[in-house]
């Protein structure tokens, strides 16, 4: 499942309307296995200084931003020219969309913040803005970058494969019968299929996440600055871990938010995910029972909990209005599971379909998260997943599913068949770097909720491990992913102090969080 941030399903969710808007318990799946020793990293790992550029990029020329909100920014947009092909700097080049919001007038400079707001495959262009969002002006000293990645958004060329593929009432995620299980198997192919004969195939050799941080650094180049700061959310923050690992020296201030766990990459990670999730719409469901008065869905979350199984069984053999089928429904209510701000909008779109039968609210939930007629960030993120690592065969997948989706049934099956195109992929996966930041010399802030589903909160401890400089600032008990800066004073004022001074918490003895703050507070109905 894709790792995506506020920029990508919360801000949209909640704008959109006022109705509505992916350890394993013994016998599923091994868990992700212990990361190795610090000593033994280094081995495979590409660490210490970075070599010298083979690539120098043109600088980037700032003109007039198309989007609306860049405009009101006061943003400019350009284009990096950076190769297709880094092993081959003189050939075929691709461009680029970046935005900048200049640093204010008066303030130090700082230098430039890029982010990535997630994924693989979302689009950051407009995430140039985000330091709008940084308290006591902390942020008024960064040019703050946003970045489609290659193939995804406005660069060029961009990645699609089959723009329709998340249609409404599609074949249930639940393989009931035999001809699910073939359908879905078809399906997986048919889209690995269809990539494989895109009209911009040769991008598909070149969207690993080692192509993306190459890119970062012909962007800290082309911008002419010694260093690159970072503000990363869930992906990202594997970009900026492997960005450490290959240019320890270029790393300036980086924020890393919901850390993705740089032993799980990408299988493991998804099987995590299918555990995690349950526990987080769990809770969600709970909530929803404490505000019975308004939801009129029950006052115990088991029982709201298994309501939502019986319909969602119901609409496999009746869909609803509008096509709304078990798999809408579902991916309707992820959006619950990865952040707490999101609650009011589905339970109240819940609400809708369960007390008066209207879906209106629930399918553009699920709009929201997948869209119907775009698959450029489904397209980006196999292309990432399935290349920069090897997964196991389908038949080990489905395997896996059953037994977890036993404990885990929310979004097992779902997240299984999301990433079932793995298995087909027209392009050979390779080996991930060993993620290593010993060389790296400054502080780095390390964000994290400890019930965050999306990039469960081990993968942070592990982060932490592996940077001797990194401090972790916990979220305790809270299940929403990458959501620093949504106002909880604690966290976000430890991040405009790191921002404006370069201070983090003292680092703890331990394995733990070196700082403990409250999680994101639950929204109010």
């Amino acid at each position: 499942m894709r790792r995506i941030a506020p920029s990508a399903i919360l801000f949209t969710l909640v704008a959109a309307t006022a109705a509505v808007a992916p350890g394993v318990s013994s016998g599923v799946v091994a868990a992700s296995p212990a990361g190795p020793p610090l000593s033994a990293m280094a081995r495979g790992a590409v660490t210490g200084p970075a070599r010298p550029a083979t690539y120098t990029p043109p600088p980037v020329h700032w003109g007039r931003c198309t989007d609306a909100g860049l405009r009101r920014a006061k943003a400019r947009c350009g284009t990096l020219v950076v190769p297709l092909d880094y092993a081959h700097p003189a050939g075929e080049k691709i461009d680029l969309a970046v935005s900048r919001v200049r640093h204010r007038a008066g303030t130090r400079y700082q230098g430039v913040m890029l982010t990535n707001p997630g994924g693989p495959g979302a689009p950051g262009l407009t995430l140039s803005t985000l330091g709008a969002l940084v308290p006591h002006h902390a942020g008024d000293g960064y040019d703050w970058i946003g970045l489609d990645p290659r193939g995804v958004g406005a660069s060029r060329p961009a990645l699609s494969c089959i723009p329709r593929y998340f249609h409404v009432n599609r074949p249930y995620y639940v393989p009931r019968t035999p001809a699910l299980m073939r359908t879905w198997k078809a399906r997986a192919k048919r889209y690995a299929e269809a990539c494989a004969t895109s009209p911009v195939r040769q991008l598909l050799d070149h969207l690993r996440t080692v192509d993306t941080v190459q890119d970062m650094e012909s962007l800290r180049i082309a911008l002419g600055r010694q260093r690159l700061n970072l503000y990363g959310f869930s992906y990202g923050t594997y970009l900026g871990q492997v960005y450490a690992t290959r240019f320890p020296d270029r790393v300036g201030r980086f924020v890393l938010d919901s850390n993705v766990d740089p032993r799980s990459v990408w299988y493991p990670a998804n099987v995590d995910q299918d555990i995690a999730f349950e526990g987080a719409i769990r809770v969600f469901f709970r909530w929803v029972a404490q505000h019975d008065r308004t939801y009129h869905l029950g006052k115990r979350g088991v029982a709201i909990e298994r309501g939502f199984f019986r319909l969602r069984e119901r609409l496999y053999r009746h869909p609803a209005r509008g096509g709304l089928g078990p798999d809408e429904l579902t991916d309707g209510m992820l959006a619950a599971g990865y952040y707490a701000p999101a609650w009011p909008q589905v339970a109240k779109a819940y609400a809708q379909l369960v007390n008066q039968g209207r879906t209106v609210g629930m399918l553009r939930a699920y709009r929201i998260l997948q869209s119907p007629r775009d698959d450029n960030g489904y397209a980006n993120y196999l292309a990432t997943e399935c290349t920069d690592a090897s997964w196991p065969s389908l038949s080990r997948q489905l395997s896996d599913a059953a037994r977890v989706n036993r404990g885990h049934p929310f979004y097992t099956w779902g997240n299984t068949w999301f990433n079932a195109p793995c298995v087909f992929w027209p392009v050979a996966p390779k080996t991930p770097p060993t993620v290593d930041g010993r060389a790296v010399r400054g502080p780095v802030l390390l964000i994290d909720e400890t019930r965050d589903a999306a990039t469960p909160y081990p993968g942070s401890l592990e982060v932490r491990r592996r940077f001797p400089t990194a401090s972790l600032v916990a979220g305790v008990g809270g299940t929403s992913h990458a959501v620093s800066l949504s106002g909880v004073a604690c966290v976000d004022n430890t991040i405009a102090a790191y921002l404006r001074r370069g201070v983090v918490p003292q680092r703890k003895p331990g394995g733990g969080a070196d700082k403990l703050c409250p999680p994101l507070r639950p929204p109010k109905p």
